[in-house]
Order: C-alpha cells, then sequence, then structure tokens
C-alpha cells in the first residue's frame, strides 16, 4: 500500500493561541490543529478558514475518506518524509543549510520592530492593511531610523486595485528602494498586477494564488503545509521569479516542515530562494514545542532528534485513532 493510502493514522488535537492578532483578515486569538502519526512519521493540519481552507472538523473527515484537500495530502506527505526518517534513526535536517528568515511582524508596532532588529534581523515583513494611511507612516518613520532595513508588506488581498495603487503611489522613493516585495496587495490579476509593476516598479508576490500562470508577479510565496514546493519553484525559475518559503503560521512541527522544505529546495534550484520566512514561533504563547525553536532569531534552530524532532515532546502526548 502506498503511504499516501495508510488507513493507520492516529491524532494528537492541539491549540495555539497568540500574543496578539496575526493579521488583518482574522480576529482570532486561538488556532486549533491536529498533529497526525502515521507509522513512525508526524505531519500538522492547521488550517486557515479565513484563507479558504476547510474547517479541522472537514480536514479530519478528508482524512478518513477521499484525501483531496491539499492541506491534508501536504500533512501525509510531511509524516511520509519523517515516517522514512525516523525508521532510519536520522535527522532531515542533516547536511542541510536552511536559509535565513525575516521577521514577521504584526502590524505597525515600533517596539516589536525594535526587538527584531536587537536579534538580527535585516529583512521584516509587516502584515498590513487595517489602515494603510498608518501603515504608510510607519513605513516612512521607520525607514529612516533604520535605514539598512528591507521590508516586506504583506496585505492578504485586502487592497482593491485602485487603493493598491495609491498605496504604492503615496509611498516615498526611499520607502520603495528599501522594498523587496509587497504580497498579495490585491487579488492577483495579470492585467492589474502588470500595470501596478510597470507603474511603481515595487516587486510584488503572490502567495494566495500561487501557480504557474502567476507570470506577473516578481516574487512567488510557498507554503509547504498547502504547496509542493518542487512544482512552484520549477515554475519560478521558468518565468525568472524568486522563490519565498514560508511557514503557514502553525504548529512548530509544521515550521519545522517547511524549514526542511527549505532548504530541499535550495539544494535542487541553487539561487531561487531568497530570505524565507520560518521563524513564526515567537508569535504563540510558549509549550515545550514553541521552547524547542529557541529564541527568535534569523537562524533557524532545529529542534534535535529524528525526523524532523521533537522526539520526546510528541512521545509524551496523548493519541487517539482516528
Amino acid at each position: 500500500m502506498e503511504f499516501l493510502e495508510r488507513t493507520d493514522i492516529w491524532i494528537s488535537p492541539y491549540r495555539l493561541r497568540a500574543r496578539s492578532f496575526l493579521n488583518s483578515i482574522s480576529s482570532r486569538r486561538e488556532f486549533e490543529g491536529v498533529l497526525i502519526r502515521v507509522g513512525e512519521g508526524y505531519g500538522c493540519i492547521h488550517p486557515w478558514p479565513e484563507l479558504g481552507d476547510p474547517s479541522l472538523e472537514k480536514c479530519l473527515e478528508d482524512l478518513k475518506g477521499r484525501r483531496v484537500w491539499p492541506i491534508v495530502k501536504r500533512a501525509l506527505r510531511c509524516a511520509e518524509f519523517d515516517n522514512a526518517a525516523r525508521l532510519a534513526g536520522e535527522s532531515l535536517f542533516d547536511e542541510m543549510e536552511i536559509p535565513r528568515s525575516h521577521a514577521t511582524c504584526v502590524g505597525a508596532n515600533d517596539k516589536e520592530l525594535a526587538s527584531a532588529v536587537e536579534a538580527g534581523f535585516d529583512t521584516v515583513k509587516i502584515k498590513a492593511g487595517r489602515n494603510t494611511s498608518v501603515e504608510s507612516r510607519f513605513l516612512e518613520e521607520m525607514s529612516a531610523e533604520y535605514p539598512a532595513l528591507k521590508w516586506r508588506i504583506d496585505f492578504n488581498e485586502l487592497l482593491d486595485p485602485d487603493t493598491a495603487d495609491r498605496f504604492l503611489g503615496n509611498l516615498s522613493d526611499l520607502v520603495r528602494r528599501k522594498i523587496d516585495f509587497v504580497e498579495d496587495i490585491c487579488p492577483f490579476s495579470d492585467a492589474h498586477w502588470s500595470a501596478l509593476w510597470k507603474k511603481h516598479r515595487v516587486p510584488l508576490a503572490v502567495d494566495r494564488e500561487a501557480g504557474p500562470l502567476c507570470r506577473a508577479a516578481q516574487y512567488m510565496v510557498i507554503k509547504p503545509a498547502v504547496d509542493e514546493p518542487f512544482l512552484l519553484a520549477e515554475s519560478a525559475a521558468m518565468h525568472s521569479q524568486r522563490a519565498v518559503i514560508t511557514s503557514y503560521m502553525d504548529h512548530p512541527l509544521g515550521q519545522a516542515f517547511a524549514a526542511w522544505e527549505a532548504a530541499r529546495t535550495e539544494l535542487i534550484f541553487p539561487g531561487l530562494i531568497g530570505t524565507c520566512g520560518l521563524q513564526t514561533h515567537h508569535l504563540f504563547e510558549k509549550d515545550a514545542f514553541v521552547e524547542r525553536l529557541g529564541a527568535w532569531k534569523p537562524v533557524f534552530e532545529t529542534p534535535g532528534g529524528t525526523g524532523l524532532g521533537f522526539d520526546d515532546e510528541l512521545a509524551a502526548l496523548t493519541w487517539v485513532s482516528l
């Protein structure tokens, strides 16, 4: 039987509590998901219904049956890789070089930004869209205070094309030069995005609609929790795009999977992957898994152990048959 067809699945539900609101489209502070165990391998299902994922209940039903949702299939794929490494008594991170990460900051928060700079980050991603005038002012002020920083701005498709045009047009030349990319500034459209790039020359990154036909973007954001990195990285390479691999703001096990996929993709496509977004555990209140990933810093700290790690923490959980 193929690994992805196995039915001997065990689950352990979890709940993460965020230290603050995580983006502009969600007012939740608590996030439920499940870790899965198949054979000796582990995976993570952490749905974001706000971003179009099925509910956790629907994910579990799919896991029992057809397995058509990408988030379910990718959790099983994670467990497959993890299973093979654990059976061999090896770490998936052996001889792997994980790319550095940007700092993910929630909103225009000068104290959090100062902490990121102190921790050594040279690139900062802010979640935007709640108040573009406040966010524009924040970018102007902080670009002057921290002239070496590069910026990534994620709007989660909250703006319409006209508002996106005004936002970019109102930024100073200083800020525009410091922007790595603006992610999902509005719903993807080849015509609208091409026009924004031609007019403002600010790189745009596609995330929620990432796919082989998104040629109008300059960056492709890949999330291993729901995306197959090889397929999107191959497309990005063909269209002279850069690729960025990020976590799904999910459980630390899912974050470790994203880090491993980032390292693996860089091996297959040298030079395609730049600074990634793999450090998001600091967004949640601490538990044993979060603490295993160490301090918030640009360099990913592997959790130790076999497979994706967390051996002791996973063994301490309660598991029930699906």
